[in-house]
């Protein structure tokens, strides 16, 4: 026989009653946990921030004038621009770093050294 709607109804609300009764009797528990882990450490309410705003939030406001990434944002290195260590003759620099140029490679090719190339 299905069940109908008044059924079902009566059910939730019987398990939500059950939840309830759950709910208060574990939280008694870690109330208990934590009343006991203040007194031993003796910590106060200055310890803790209970604003009741996220992490994020508050950090931002500590942050003033500093730039405080989105959730999730990756982080952004900004590169520094190296000193040239290598030129040629028509004005090409490298600066040591990543694949070598074009223009380093055809150097080389033609018999200079990096020394030679050197900044």
């Amino acid at each position: 026989m299905a069940k109908t709607f008044v059924q079902v109804q009566r059910q939730i609300e019987q398990l939500q009653k059950q939840a309830d009764q759950l709910r208060k009797k574990e939280a008694d528990g870690v109330r208990a946990r934590i009343q006991e882990a203040i007194s031993v450490y003796g910590f106060s309410a200055d310890d803790f921030d209970f604003s009741g705003e996220p992490r994020r939030a508050r950090a931002a406001k500590k942050a003033v004038g500093k730039h405080v990434p989105k959730a999730g944002a990756k982080a952004r290195v900004k590169a520094k621009a190296s000193a040239a260590k290598y030129k040629d003759d028509q004005g090409h620099t490298w600066g040591g770093r990543g694949p070598r140029p074009a223009w380093f490679k055809a150097a080389l090719a033609a018999g200079k050294t990096p020394e030679e190339l050197g900044a």
